[in-house]
């Protein structure tokens, strides 16, 4: 692997970054700003100023912007293309830019004339700095360098290059990693022979062959969780095979402690001549203090690296679960421990199905405006999600142009109902304002349906903390599915089961969503068939449609219609259904022909029903139970 190198005027004026493998055909932006690869220290290199791409044959190829202000010089000369090996460089501005190689971990062996010292975090903790104001103020500017790290790639440049500046001794730095990867090829070796893997290297020099990465070292240091540090012989270094490069006779690694950077650790190789000559084979002398003091600040900026790496990591958890849970949940996963809150176990929920209808047959017919279409979708989907957040609930899944969310869970919700009839009618009202406005600009209008039911289910986080999510599985959620499918048989809006229904209308339910759920008086003399809820603009109406067998189901639920009171049936039309309803389910299919056929022209169950009734021959079959077997829509 090869390593770019680029070096302004002054010393800090640089970084070091590993050049993409020439199979994944990734090309780099060289710029000032916004790009990949920015130089910030030179006014002359423009904003975009050259592409780089490595070839199969090793060559990096650097093509010049027309729009660049500055030339690119190689070899000398102008060149707005050219390709360069490593061990070459090109020059623009005041910067140069060099290919050097990026060195492998040596498995050598080790010499009989190494030291090892081994030392305890927390007794590098209590050690006092030799020069603590200089230390203190490079740890104090650390926290804005990392946090303004987009990447991981620029977080590791930024955190070598302060090592470098803070160690004068040091000759390279790298941060290194066992290569744990599950779906690698060493997935059932022992982590004592896992490959070590270096993530970023950077040297103070421009060498060709830059000094090697001990993995003994760095497997030593990681697999014990405590810094190491090796001094050889000086005579010895061409053969120690803890680093292959001579005029460097020390080096030493500093795990990092933190669930973010599992496996990480800071390697640091230098000379002992500048901290003083040190002889190794003296098993009574002590490492300088210099030395040890570099090893402390190590220790420093990768407990500080870790930390602020995890809290990101936190951060960006918290981001991704907030678009599965409400405010109120994100709450109290705040105040105890996530994994507990989140485990899968059974609770009293209220599920909701929301689909939109005619995707499908709209895209075939408006094929010129496919993507005003799909737009569309997304942003009912967006209205979808917004209204069960809205109202207290948990994002549990998504089925194309479907959506499913649900309440009770992971905090107990005594109004779960009210909620989700409450999201039910966000929905509707916003879904109409969406679908009015699209009828105007591509002439068409999009149904939908929801379903909603209340019982017993099991639900919980799948899979792992990092890829969040959360589901419910259990007979109820197949019913409220099968609900949602029922509204386009029946030609409503919103079906929910008996339990939701009976919440809804008892009279204790009171004050369930910002305090404006009342209960008014039924408008029927069966409290099972009708009723209102709410009040002015939140009145809601539910009247029961049938006794029903979904498909996939064996026992018949009672359904029941949820509208608006603004949207239903007069309540003498109500009590004209409930009334052929009854007669429906009890037989007497006379009695309901002529209570349906009163209301038909302005009500879709009643044309279900009497359809029904008429694909029956008029009369109800042998064994009538009063239950409707609905195939699957």
């Amino acid at each position: 692997m090869a390593d770019l190198i680029a070096q302004g005027p002054h010393d800090q004026q640089r970084w070091r970054r590993a050049l993409p493998d020439a199979t994944s055909g990734r090309e780099i932006l060289l710029g000032r700003a916004d790009s990949d690869w920015n130089v910030p220290w030179d006014p002359k290199i423009s904003r975009r100023h050259a592409r780089i791409k490595v070839h199969l044959d090793h060559q990096v190829e650097v093509i010049q912007n027309v729009h660049a202000r500055n030339p690119v010089f190689y070899r000398g000369r102008q060149s707005p293309q050219f390709k360069l090996t490593v061990g070459e460089h090109f020059v623009i501005g005041e910067t140069t830019f060099t290919v050097v190689n990026r060195p492998g971990a040596s498995e050598l062996p080790s010499s009989e004339n190494v030291t090892q010292h081994v030392y305890d975090y927390t007794v590098l903790r209590r050690r006092h700095f030799r020069d603590a104001n200089s230390r203190i103020d490079m740890l104090s500017r650390l926290p804005d360098l990392i946090t303004s790290s987009e990447t991981d790639e620029e977080l590791l440049v930024r955190m070598t290059n302060v090592l470098l500046q803070a160690t004068p001794a040091a000759t390279a730095v790298a941060i290194v990693a066992l290569q744990d990867d599950p779906a690698s090829d060493h997935r059932n070796r022992p982590r004592a022979e896992l490959p070590v893997q270096i993530l970023h290297y950077d040297s103070r020099g421009f060498e060709y062959e830059s000094a090697q990465v001990s993995a003994r070292l760095a497997r030593s240091a990681i697999e014990t969780r405590e810094s190491v540090l090796q001094v050889w012989s000086p005579h010895d270094v061409t053969q120690s095979g803890y680093t292959t490069n001579e005029g460097v006779d020390w080096a030493f690694c500093v795990p990092l402690r933190s669930i973010a950077c599992r496996g990480w650790a800071i390697y640091v190789a230098g000379q002992s001549s500048t901290h003083g000559r040190f002889d190794p084979r003296d098993q009574n002398a002590t490492p300088p203090e210099a030395l040890q003091d570099d090893l402390k600040f190590a220790e420093l900026v990768g407990s500080m690296v870790a930390n602020l790496r995890q809290t990101r990591r936190l951060e960006r958890r918290q981001a991704s679960m907030r678009q599965f849970f409400a405010p109120v949940v994100m709450d109290a996963l705040a105040n105890q421990d996530p994994a507990e809150v989140l485990r899968p176990r059974e609770a009293n929920l209220s599920v909701m199905f929301c689909d939109l209808r005619g995707f499908t047959r709209k895209s075939e017919e408006q094929s010129d405006h496919l993507l005003e279409l799909l737009n569309q979708v997304s942003e009912s989907l967006g209205v979808m999600t917004r209204a069960i957040l809205d109202c207290g609930g948990v994002i549990g899944d998504f089925h194309g142009d479907a959506a499913m969310g649900f309440w009770g869970w992971p905090i107990a919700q005594p109004d779960n109902v009210a909620r989700a009839a409450n999201a039910a009618i966000q929905i509707r009202r916003q879904l109409a304002i969406h679908t009015d406005r699209d009828q105007n600009e591509i002439g068409h209008r999009f149904q939908h349906g929801i379903g909603i039911a209340t019982g017993n289910a099991v639900a919980g986080q799948i899979g792992t903390v990092d890829q969040v999510k959360v589901t419910a599985f259990g007979p109820v959620v197949n019913l409220a599915s099968r609900l949602e499918g029922l509204t386009k048989q029946f030609g409503v809006q919103t079906i929910i089961d008996e339990p939701t229904a009976m919440a809804l209308n008892r009279r204790d339910d009171r004050g369930a969503i910002n305090d404006k759920w009342t209960k008014t008086e039924a408008i029927s003399d069966e409290q099972t068939s009708s009723g209102t809820i709410g009040d002015g603009d939140t009145t809601m109406v539910t009247r029961r449609l049938a006794l029903v067998r979904p498909a996939g189901l064996i026992h018949p639920v009672n359904i029941y219609e949820l509208s608006l009171a603004s949207e239903s049936l007069t309540a003498a039309d109500m009590v004209t259904y409930q009334r052929g309803l009854e007669a429906f389910i009890e037989g007497d299919w006379t009695v309901a022909r002529e209570a349906f056929a009163c209301i038909a022209d302005r009500d879709r169950p009643s044309q279900r029903i009497l359809a029904q009734m008429a694909r029956q021959g008029q009369s109800p079959p042998a064994g009538w139970l009063g239950v409707l077997d609905l195939e699957k829509s």
